[in-house]
């Protein structure tokens, strides 16, 4: 196989490698799914750095100006997932647990995938594509690949059942050399949702307490029920690990260097702390959550993306959860500042309230009450705040003063 995918990865929204110069991009699998399908796995070296994986599904001669990759010879090679066509071939092939050379099509036990047609492709996911079947089913493709059980369709199967989870239908994987890939996954569609953070930036502020505290009420049935299905253990505080996050961030943001020995004398209050860790969902905010006219539903359980699979896999304290969505309330709170006026006092006043009615719901039906672990809760946000901090100074410079003002505010509370 011969097609420019040099040229074309940068250019996807879901390619991760932006800002690093690809030395050689290499198919090291290449399956024939049909004739005019494939199923490509690619390893992208670059002139530093780790080398990374990524899954392209490619239709041969059939597809529109913008799918097109390139020509190979005499064919040209589309990325497949724009097509609703192959799109649908791949659902059949899950609805039948079809077995194609080493690529295993998984349907759940009873699952029911729903007619193949129509087709839509989402447009706001950036590490992922996910194709929605009707109404009925979400079909998610994982672009970024990497060896090991995927988090994701893990926890959403030990989720089964729960109301505040999208069930599973099925899923996909390949076994190449000695490892495991999990490559994609079937679940059921929600019609009719919005994401938190459309609902937290555009609801009316007075409305918005009692949504936040069914949040709560979701995230906590869903910490509780992942405790109960894969276990839990005794954790002590990571210490080291956020002082080592906090000076890798300040090496590289001048403006976080004056609140470092403030940040890391917290971290020593708390550090003898031990909790009950286990499973959680690891990349929890506002756009992690749909509201459905039945309520809260929590999605995308693959944890934070720029984490190592051992590290996302792991058992963790869930005030990092907690931590996440009352960071996610301080950005929308500043978001809903832009667009419709007020103050830094309204706005801080908002996400304040937003977030104990938070704690409220969560409180009531999970094993933790988040107010009664003020201190170590405070050093999970700080460390949230920090790696904001990174981020924004790298993509959105102008975003950075968010997180700098958590910091002071939560250093001063």
């Amino acid at each position: 196989m011969n097609l420019p995918f040099d040229r074309w990865l940068p250019a996807q929204r879901w390619y991760s490698g932006r800002g690093r110069k690809i030395a050689q991009v290499r198919p090291v699998v290449v399956e024939a799914l049909r004739s005019d399908l494939d199923l490509v796995l690619l390893e992208v070296a670059y002139t530093d750095g780790p080398v990374e994986g990524y899954q392209v599904l490619v239709r041969w001669d059939t597809g529109t100006d913008s799918a097109l990759i390139g020509a190979d010879g005499a064919r040209a090679g589309f990325d497949a997932l724009a097509d609703p066509e192959a799109a649908g071939a791949l659902l059949s092939f899950i609805e039948a647990s079809k077995q194609i050379g080493p690529v295993r099509f998984i349907r759940e036990p009873g699952a029911d995938l729903g007619p193949g047609t129509p087709v839509r492709v989402l447009g706001g996911e950036q590490s992922n594509t996910s194709v929605v079947f009707g109404a009925q089913t979400i079909f998610k493709v994982f672009r970024r690949v990497t060896p090991g059980i995927n988090p994701d369709i893990e926890l959403t199967r030990a989720l089964a059942g729960n109301p505040y989870v999208t069930a599973l239908l099925g899923s996909y994987e390949i076994n190449w050399g000695a490892e495991q890939y999990m490559l994609g996954m079937a679940s059921a569609f929600a019609p009719n949702s919005v994401d938190g953070w459309q609902v937290a930036i555009t609801g009316a502020g007075d409305d918005f307490a009692e949504q936040s505290r069914g949040l709560g009420v979701a995230v906590g049935s869903v910490h509780r029920a992942l405790a109960d299905a894969l276990g839990t253990r005794v954790g002590a505080f990571p210490a080291q690990t956020m002082t080592d996050r906090l000076h890798a961030v300040a090496a590289r943001v001048p403006e976080m260097r004056d609140h470092v020995p403030a940040i890391e004398q917290h971290y020593r209050a708390v550090a003898g702390e031990a909790s009950t860790e286990h499973r959680i969902h690891g990349d929890l905010h506002l756009g992690q959550v749909l509201h459905t006219p039945q309520g809260w539903l929590v999605i995308d359980f693959e944890g934070e993306p720029g984490q190592p699979l051992e590290e996302r896999r792991r058992p963790d304290s869930p005030l990092r959860d907690v931590a996440g969505m009352l960071r996610s309330y301080d950005y929308a709170a500043h978001q809903r500042l832009l667009s419709a006026g007020g103050d830094e006092a309204a706005a801080g006043q908002w996400a304040d309230d937003n977030g104990a009615a938070f704690c409220a719901g969560y409180a009531s039906v999970g094993d933790t009450d988040p107010r009664q672990a003020t201190a170590v809760l405070r050093a999970y946000e700080l460390d949230k705040a920090v790696y904001e901090a990174g981020y924004e100074a790298r993509y959105r410079p102008d975003w950075l003063p968010i997180p700098l003002k958590a910091i002071g505010r939560l250093l001063n509370a």
